[in-house]
């Protein structure tokens, strides 16, 4: 397990190589957007599967949520952000390029996690996704994602604090004022619906 601190790991994303950190719910491997395929070619994911942009502050998101759903989307990151809620949302033009998704969108976060909020506070958004090979089951500690990527750093210090171990609850803007429910996860569904 190669365990790296803060400066060593901004350095490492900015040459392209991804990440794994904690977030409140499972830890995430991440890459800054324009080296995506990195995520994919480490987790051995499916290229038509999307990403998780994951950011610190909502406002770092304002580029990338296209006009007509940005009311809805700001109104929802405001009741339930920090935490475990991923908001897909159509993407703006000037962003479609990072999208992987065949409609233009993207899913959002914001991790109620210190050590998630501090490095992509210094580093930008990152593309993320759960720390585990695809298919195999989710990896909810460092010890169990250097099995599953031993070649990827992991940010320390360790141990991390606890995560939930559930993923984050899924919606997506369907039209003003209406979402629909792709995954449950930690927050109620009967708290959006």
């Amino acid at each position: 397990m190669n365990v790296i601190d803060q400066k060593l790991a901004l350095k490492k994303l900015k040459r392209g190589l991804p990440i794994v950190f904690q977030t409140d719910t499972l830890p995430a491997i991440g890459c800054l957007p324009k080296f995506s395929e990195m995520i994919y070619k480490v987790k051995r994911r499916d290229i038509n599967k999307p990403l998780i942009l994951m950011g610190a502050e909502t406002f770092q998101f304002d580029d990338f949520v296209h006009e007509s759903a940005l009311d809805d989307f700001k109104y929802i990151a405001s009741y339930y952000w920090p935490g475990p809620l991923t908001i897909i949302i159509p993407i703006s033009e000037k962003r479609k390029s990072i999208s992987s998704s065949s409609n233009f969108t993207l899913g959002l976060r914001i991790p109620n996690s210190k050590m998630a909020k501090f490095l992509i506070n210094e580093s930008g958004p990152l593309l993320t996704s759960s720390a585990n090979l695809s298919g195999l089951p989710t990896a909810t500690n460092a010890k169990e994602v250097s099995i599953d990527l031993p070649n990827v750093d992991i940010l320390g210090p360790l141990p991390w604090e606890k995560c939930s171990g559930k993923a984050s609850t899924i919606i997506s803007w369907v039209h003003h004022g209406k979402w629909e429910i792709i995954r449950e996860g930690e927050v109620s569904i009967s708290e959006i619906e």
